[in-house]
């Protein structure tokens, strides 16, 4: 189509440029859970992805582009314009068919059908012309927001009426929800937003990894990735800002900002582009944690501010907006560099912002946020009493970090003076490494007159928490046993299921893991509300941490992998819960030889467990990563972990952390025969348990002993005194069959059979029963974190019994190496086979003489072919003709 559309401002080039495809990014990443083949969008005609501006829309489009053409279709591109008006649309519909499937003729006849504004026959006939094509085409709409409302009813009407051999893919910031929400009930359409389209970690890292390769670890890629919140365009944003500093890794790190770098500049250059009523809208809302518009209405004191945000909303990329609410909130990277002008403005403008949004908060039931605001806004007595209305409440649904930064500024004498925030704050500091300062609370509360029974009970469930994170098991059970028969009032869900919670921990530390799991699926199940919510993720990661107890991880994994996606999407990633949730999962996952997953699990999250983990979850977290550094080959990296944990038992006071680093590092290097190391290492064990085994008690020493047990039989092994590890070995087989810790036995009989083999005796029955446990609990690695002789010994063994099978590792599942650099042709239904024949050879530089010997034709058909696929790409010459195959993505492989 040569003529130019009737709209004058819209010229036949014009068109051409917006029917031709963007160029792809060399670094673009590929995400497979969006890939077209996921069973969501097989079968639909119709896919809107509808999100605000810097998600990656267009990228996520020219994937699908290409997954399309590699699967044989045909597909036509069309980025929007507003100036179009019907009959120019209609043309941009044509000629993407024309350039993106190779039909030089299409639509001819549409020429002088001559459609006028609001007239639906044009389309009419592009789609009766599409119905007719022997292609499948998938036609893409980009920027399809800016379409006029004519052509926004014309493209809906298309949307309605889509042939069998077409699918309509739009990719929109808003607006298109509505239109195609019938198609979405009646599962002709699927809708992607903003949710759909935000990074997840892996896919961050694969992209940090991409651009700063080996400069980046685990940890500082997580931190980067949650700095941006998984926002494509933020991620580019701290991308390009951290590159410009010499020091990545310090660069990268939560406390070090980037102020005065990437995320300044790009606000800046945003704000300029934005009118001054925008701006100072923008720099007045950021007080706020959450926004709602009738909540920017109050702050600003107008009703026109609910209009402002939501043309801000559709046009800017700096609000994250959840799909189904209508709160949104400033995204961390512009909110920073907003609040920092708002701090220019004057004491009083800022007080009665505050003050503003204190009162809607306060009268729409949002005390805790209400609280803040009357905090900033200067009036103390009111902040302190909405503190006391709110923060028992966000302390029961997990929120403690909030409840601490409270405490940070709450007098002495109002603490005193409010019991209520003292109870809140007690179990905030009860479930941290502050678990001390809880006691000296608790005391204080029980010294009140109005001590009852019911106080004295919860006072007894946070004094025994605070012994469980002191790691100090007896006086946990000792302090809770006068409750054990107390029942919570029917009413207070919350505290049955933390009644429920302490006694399961009770059990599994007496070695009855599966009754623990029985009190729990005890306690009434359903959505009660948040205060409910967070007892109940407890109750799952109790049940988790039991079946890793027992080696069940394939069970394990089952409960802990839900409640971690849950907890990371309502609490943060980096919530304590969160955090110790990812320490279960990642021990489990690495069991099943799942080794980057489990890395992925624990980045950026061993600071939270140092400091807020139970102390089983930080021995599970930093023993876990050290297992990691170890199966990478990056020895010297697991032992300063492990050094580490080390240093973290010294500073909490919990020595079975310094007993268990050191059991590992005797571990370690037992199964490499570094015989004096090891007798080093179990000395310090012998002592460090010599001197806490007089001040604990009968658990606590129990726990511990397993640990120096297993350490006296590495050294053992070390030293390669067969008989005398043996007997080591016999002697903790029977520990661990009095606690059930079948994870621990079966690698204690695999070493046994290790143990008989090198004494000369036969271990083979012992050693296939290991095997059969082993692969019946998921447990991949128990051979291979063994010693080298262990693993060939299990391989002689399985051959003999006729193959033993082990459960697939996550090396097994990796993708196949992409294709080499030479050129080849993308099997798309526009060209014929002979023809993407002859243009592959073209394409390598062969004369038409080569290529007809290439294919065992007469140079004559390789013209007759040359010339079709020169109509088709639309090109006059044969390098041409190579350039726009290359284009139209016909072509891959070329440098």
């Amino acid at each position: 189509m040569t003529s130019v559309a009737s709209n004058p401002a819209t010229t036949y080039s014009e068109i051409v440029l917006r029917t031709t495809p963007p160029r792809a990014s060399r670094n673009q990443l590929a995400r497979p859970r969006l890939s077209l083949s996921d069973e969501r969008f097989r079968d639909r005609p119709v896919i809107v992805v509808q999100t605000p501006p810097g998600f990656g829309k267009t990228s996520l489009l020219g994937q699908w582009r290409r997954e399309c053409l590699a699967r044989g279709a045909a597909v036509a591109w069309i980025t929007a314009d507003a100036n179009d008006d019907l009959q120019s649309f209609l043309h941009c519909l044509v000629q993407a068919v024309r350039c993106g499937c190779g039909r030089p003729h299409f639509g001819n006849q549409l020429e002088t059908l001559g459609a006028k504004p609001g007239e639906l026959e044009g389309v009419t006939a592009w789609l009766a012309e599409v119905a007719q094509t022997s292609l499948d085409i998938v036609l893409i709409v980009d920027e399809a927001e800016r379409l006029s409302p004519g052509n926004v009813a014309a493209l809906t009407y298309l949307l309605h009426n889509v042939t069998p051999n077409l699918q309509v893919v739009i990719g929109s910031r808003s607006g298109f929800d509505t239109a195609v929400a019938d198609l979405v009930d009646y599962g002709h359409a699927v809708l992607l937003g903003a949710e759909d389209l935000r990074f997840r970690l892996d896919e961050s890292a694969s992209l940090i990894r991409a651009r700063f390769g080996d400069k980046v670890n685990a940890d500082l890629a997580a931190c980067l990735h949650e700095q941006s919140e998984g926002w494509p365009l933020g991620l580019q944003i701290l991308m390009t800002a951290v590159e410009k500093g010499s020091d990545l890794r310090i660069r990268l790190l939560p406390t070090a900002g980037l102020e005065g770098s990437g995320s300044e500049h790009f606000v800046g250059s945003l704000l300029a582009n934005l009118a001054p009523e925008d701006v100072d809208f923008l720099v007045r809302i950021s007080c706020l944690d959450l926004v709602h518009p009738d909540l920017c209405c109050k702050l600003m004191d107008s009703a026109a501010a609910k209009d402002r945000l939501e043309h801000l909303i559709r046009d800017t990329p700096v609000f994250v907006v959840s799909d189904d609410s209508e709160w949104v909130r400033l995204h961390n990277l512009i909110r920073e560099v907003l609040q920092h002008r708002l701090s220019s403005f004057s004491a009083e403008d800022r007080t009665e912002l505050h003050r503003r949004a204190m009162g809607w908060l306060a009268d729409h039931g949002m005390i805790q946020e209400a609280a803040r605001h009357a905090l900033e806004a200067g009036q103390n007595e009111v902040a302190y009493d909405l503190a006391e209305q709110c923060l028992y409440e966000a302390m029961a649904q997990g929120h403690q970090e909030t409840v601490l930064r409270w405490l940070d500024v709450l007098p002495e004498t109002e603490l005193k003076r409010r019991a209520r925030l003292r109870l809140a704050v007690a179990w905030a500091l009860a479930l941290s490494e502050r678990h001390t300062e809880a006691e000296l609370l608790i005391q204080d509360l029980l010294e009140t007159p109005d001590a009852d029974s019911s106080l004295r009970y919860e006072c007894a469930l946070i004094a025994s928490g605070a012994a469980y994170y002191a790691d100090d098991p007896d006086r946990c059970t000792e302090l809770f046993q006068p409750w054990v028969a107390a029942q919570p009032l029917p009413r207070a869900l919350p505290l049955q299921q933390m009644h429920a919670n302490r006694l399961a921990i009770l059990a599994t530390l007496n070695g009855d893991p599966a009754g623990a799991r029985r009190i729990i699926q005890a306690v009434p199940q359903g959505d009660f509300g948040k205060e409910y919510r967070y007892g109940s993720r407890l109750g799952a990661f109790i049940i988790g941490f039991s079946y890793l107890w027992e080696g069940q991880v394939v069970l394990g994994e089952q409960v802990l992998r839900p409640a971690l996606v849950s907890a990371d999407a309502d609490l943060g990633r980096r919530h304590p819960l969160s955090c110790m949730l990812a320490a279960l999962l990642a021990a489990t996952v690495l069991e099943r030889d799942l080794v980057d997953e489990s890395a992925e699990l624990l980045a950026n999250r061993l600071d939270v467990l140092e400091r807020a983990g139970t102390p089983d979850t930080v021995l599970l977290g930093y023993r876990t990563a050290a297992r990691i550094a170890a199966a990478k080959g990056i020895e010297h990296r697991a032992l300063d972990l492990l050094e580490m944990m080390y240093t973290i038992g010294t500073s909490r006071g919990l020595p079975r952390l310094c007993v268990a680093s050191l059991g590992e590092q005797a571990r370690m290097h037992a199964f490499r025969f570094h015989s004096e190391t090891c007798r080093v290492v179990v000395q310090r064990i012998d002592e460090i348990i010599a001197y806490h085994a007089g001040i604990q008690g009968r658990l606590w020493r129990r726990s511990i002993e397993l640990i120096q047990r297993l350490a006296h039989a590495h050294a053992l092994i070390a030293n390669q005194d067969w008989p005398a590890a043996a007997l080591a070995l016999e002697t903790s087989q029977e520990l661990v069959e009095m606690t059930r810790q079948e994870r621990w036995r079966i690698e204690i009989m695999a070493l046994r059979a290790f143990v008989m083999e090198r004494a000369g005796q036969n271990g083979r029955s012992l050693l296939l029963e290991a095997m059969n446990l082993a692969q019946t609990f998921g447990l991949v690695r128990t051979f291979v974190d063994a010693p080298p002789g262990l693993a060939d010994l299990v391989s002689r063994a399985g051959n003999e019994a006729g193959g033993h099978k082990q459960t697939p590792t996550a090396e097994a599942a990796r993708p196949v190496p992409p294709r080499g650099t030479a050129p080849w042709v993308v099997p798309s239904m526009v060209l014929t086979t002979k023809e993407r024949q002859v243009l592959e050879l073209l394409a390598r530089h062969l004369s038409n003489k080569e290529i007809a010997q290439a294919m065992e034709v007469g140079e004559e058909t390789v013209k007759w072919h040359l010339k079709n696929l020169f109509g088709k790409l639309d090109a006059g010459t044969r390098k041409h003709a190579v350039r726009r195959a290359q284009l139209l993505g016909l072509l891959e492989g070329m440098q």
